[in-house]
């Protein structure tokens, strides 16, 4: 097929913008397929900062973008079209990106439109506007396709996967006991806290971790979406010998700015154990559980031969066994005790790791989930250009 690749980059160019997350994940495995695929060649730095059109001020900025957005897709695409027919559009839009005519535009060309999103779990208003303009619509979030439907869209469930020709084992010794290479936010930085009071050696990579913290530890703060019970971090931090007294400036000690795309897949390997969290950065309301959602980490990590310890989530545990592929934790205690049994046990450790990665190989490419998503829309799988090596 001749498909229209129109997306960033990355969604952290903000933090790297040198990084090429999505293209490693969704522009490279369309061409591996063989399919002859063309880039929407745009910045779209611009946009970035104003996305909630809920919000009246960036909603003004909104409606002066996006009609730059809109003209100059559809003369890039039907420059395209005009030398060889395009049959199918592949997008990473928001609303605030494209007015929902132009999608409709593009479809009476007799173009296919997919747009594929991963954040509808805390921002489905971000793309609820122009979601029911597409063909189809590729969600990751089980629990929102009723949403998707709700809205008048058509979704398809698309969960998040890992490209094997960029997530690999590194040659590299172990380094590190625990690691988390990810932005702080939510109750992160609590869980890093009980693992440090808990004598873990772990270090932390990522946006604003060497930032100072504001204030002082509330060990009590997050207790009911960590432990389930309130004091146990109270309880762990009072424990903690006289040289971590102070868990603010101890993280600080053990953390470090963002990693380059590479040396984010090189510290899979370089650490015993990689951390994964399921909460997403907006904060739960009092007495409320946080919204949790699969993440692309929880592919990319063990594809890259990984030993993953991360937050459970039932959802997750349909395309990973835990115990057997990966690990879960529910509470910051067990998370500790956890990490502590599997630094001691590297014979499991290693035995989990390796069927992480036979699983993550075997199931869970992009390419297998395009092909599946092309299957069930009658389009080709493979293009004619020859499929590429994969893994």
């Amino acid at each position: 097929m001749r498909i229209f690749f129109a997306a960033a980059d990355s969604p952290n160019a903000w933090a790297l913008p040198a990084s090429q997350i999505w293209k490693a994940n969704l522009y490279a495995p369309l061409v591996d397929l063989g399919h002859d695929v063309v880039r929407f060649d745009y910045n779209y730095q611009p946009h970035n900062g104003h996305l909630d059109p809920t919000d009246p001020t960036q909603m003004r900025v909104i409606d002066r973008l996006r009609p730059l957005l809109g003209c100059e897709l559809l003369r890039q695409l039907r420059k395209a079209h005009a030398q060889k027919p395009i049959d199918v559009l592949f997008t990473y839009f928001y609303s605030a990106y494209i007015e929902p005519e132009v999608i409709r535009e593009i479809r009476r060309m007799g173009i296919c439109t997919l747009n594929w999103y991963c954040n509808g779990s805390f921002q489905f208003h971000l793309v609820s506007d122009i979601a029911p303009a597409y063909d189809y619509c590729l969600v990751p979030e089980k629990f929102r396709l009723p949403d998707y439907r709700a809205a008048g869209a058509t979704p398809i469930y698309c969960q998040e996967a890992a490209n094997p020709n960029v997530y690999k084992p590194a040659a590299v010794p172990h380094e590190f006991d625990v690691t988390f290479v990810g932005q702080r936010y939510g109750n992160r930085p609590d869980f890093v806290k009980r693992l440090i009071a808990g004598g873990i050696d772990v270090r932390v990579w990522g946006p604003r971790w060497t930032e100072p913290m504001g204030k002082k530890f509330d060990p009590t703060a997050a207790t009911d979406v960590m432990q389930g019970k309130r004091g146990a971090v109270a309880q762990a931090t009072a424990a903690m010998p006289a040289a971590i007294a102070d868990p603010d400036q101890e993280l600080l000690r053990r953390a470090g700015d963002a990693l380059s795309d590479d040396d984010l897949v090189t510290m899979y390997s370089r650490s015993r154990i990689s951390l994964g969290f399921s909460a997403v950065a907006q904060r739960p309301k009092p007495g409320e559980d946080p919204i949790r959602q699969v993440r692309l980490r929880d592919f990319e990590a063990p594809m890259s031969g990984a030993f993953y310890l991360t937050e459970h989530l039932d959802e997750l545990c349909e395309f990973f066994e835990p115990d057997r592929e990966i690990v879960t934790f529910r509470t910051a205690e067990e998370l500790t005790d956890k990490a502590a049994y599997y630094l001691k046990h590297p014979t499991e450790r290693e035995k989990i790791r390796e069927a992480g990665r036979r699983r993550a190989l075997a199931e869970h490419t992009w390419h297998e989930r395009f092909r599946m998503v092309f299957r069930t829309i009658g389009l080709p799988e493979t293009g004619t250009d020859g499929l590429r090596r994969v893994g």
